[in-house]
C-alpha cells in the first residue's frame, strides 16, 4: 500500500518524520509540528500507519500549508515579480547570480554554473599530451 499526501508517494520503509519531508515544502520541523498535531507517534515506519493517520495526516498537510506545486509557482512568481519591477534581487536572479549578498571573487559556482574562466582550467594534465 502506497501512501499519498499532496501527490506525492511516500516511502514506505522510512520513519513517517522523515517521510514528510519528501513532499516539497515540507523540512523536519514543519513535519513535527503535523505529526504532533495529527497525534501520530514520530518513531512509526509508513507501512505501519493506519488508515485514519494517513488521511488525518493528508487532511492537514492539504489544508493548513501551501506544498508542492501551488509552492513552486508562488516561489517563480515571486522571483518574476522581482524581474518586472527591476529590483536588485530582481536583476541578480536575471543575471544567474547570488542574491543574498555572497561573495562572488570565489565561491559562486552553485548558482553560475561550475564553468572554471581561469587561465589553467582547460589545460590537459603533463602526462597525457594529445598527439
Amino acid at each position: 500500500m502506497a501512501v499519498r499526501i499532496a501527490g506525492i508517494n511516500i516511502p514506505n520503509e522510512k520513519r513517517i518524520e522523515i517521510a514528510l519531508t519528501y513532499i516539497y515544502g515540507i523540512g523536519r520541523t514543519r513535519a513535527n509540528k503535523i505529526l504532533a498535531e495529527a497525534k501520530v507517534n514520530a518513531d512509526i515506519r509508513v507501512k505501519d500507519l493506519k488508515e485514519e493517520d494517513v488521511n488525518r495526516l493528508r487532511e492537514i498537510v492539504e489544508k493548513k500549508f501551501i506544498v508542492e506545486g501551488d509552492l513552486r509557482r508562488e516561489i517563480q512568481s515571486n522571483i518574476k515579480r522581482l524581474k518586472e519591477i527591476n529590483s536588485w534581487r530582481g536583476l541578480r536572479h536575471s543575471r544567474h547570480l547570488p542574491v543574498r549578498g555572497q561573495r562572488t571573487k570565489t565561491n559562486s559556482r552553485t548558482v553560475r554554473g561550475n564553468k572554471r574562466l581561469t587561465m589553467g582550467s582547460g589545460k590537459s594534465k603533463a602526462g597525457l599530451q594529445k598527439t
